[in-house]
């Protein structure tokens, strides 16, 4: 069931929905819907099974936890007042890192989670902007009209490779190394954290996913869906029950966001 808050006039409605797919045996996503403030995320786990689960949850976690202390939180007046798209370009890159500090000890400890990881994207709204944090191969994209654009860049050995050569359609289908991903939270000490913000307006939906969406439904396809239904829930579930119907091959996790009249 959807849930919505009021912001800048208007109403942003979020609504997700995690699956396990058609192909394996657990389920490795996670993803994190609001209940008190508009924030949401989705994370991909990896590192086998009692492991990549882990990962994603304590992502989901730190995110949610984080925000929830510090949101209201009034900044700093001295030496001077920071503007408020750099206090929450800030707060959205300290709450990642400390999901990946928190995921990177964890493996250090237990050596039955070494080497676990998770991609994450969390998307935050405040003051007629949402602030994107982003690391790995899941994705955000915006619809706006009748315009899908990815608005993330993917971590991953094939996007590195398209960007270094010229690649075609049959390069890319038959490229070995397409699951590997070249950032994840918790696989070093450190790691950067693309930041995006965006200024929202009425009608856009924003869409999160994980590669197990993506990697099945085109562009188009993903577009037609989200604009097709008035529902919120049912554009989700939809979407999630078209990737199964395409092979379902990974983990499924899809958190829409549509911003609506107030």
């Amino acid at each position: 069931m959807s849930i919505s808050f009021l912001d800048n006039g208007l109403r942003i409605r979020f609504s997700g929905k995690s699956d396990i797919g058609r192909v394996r045996d657990h389920n490795e996503d996670d993803i994190l819907l609001p209940s008190e403030i508009p924030i949401a995320a989705v994370s991909d786990g990896m590192g086998g099974h009692a492991c990549g689960e882990v990962a994603s949850h304590l992502a989901v976690e730190t995110v949610d936890k984080y925000y929830s202390s510090t949101v209201s939180e009034a900044p700093p007046n001295w030496p001077f007042r920071m503007p408020q798209l750099m206090i929450e370009r800030d707060r959205m890159t300290a709450a990642i890192k400390l999901a990946n500090t928190r995921i990177h000890e964890t493996g250090v400890s237990d050596p039955s989670k070494k080497g676990m990881g998770c991609t994450l994207d969390a998307i935050y709204f405040s003051q007629g902007r949402c602030y994107i944090g982003h690391v790995g191969d899941s994705r955000v994209y915006r619809i706006r009209g009748n315009q899908i654009t990815q608005l993330t860049e993917d971590h991953s050995l094939l996007n590195d490779y398209r960007r270094m050569r010229e690649m075609s359609g049959d390069d890319i289908d038959n490229f070995g190394y397409k699951n590997v991903v070249v950032r994840a939270l918790g696989l070093s000490e450190h790691m950067y954290v693309d930041i995006y913000v965006d200024e929202y307006h009425r009608g856009d939906i924003y869409v999160l996913c994980s590669d197990g969406l993506s990697g099945m439904l085109s562009d188009p396809h993903i577009l037609g869906t989200c604009t097709r239904f008035e529902s919120l829930d049912t554009a989700t579930n939809t979407l999630v029950s078209q990737a199964n119907e395409a092979g379902g091959v990974d983990n499924i996790s899809a958190v829409l966001v549509r911003i609506e009249q107030g």
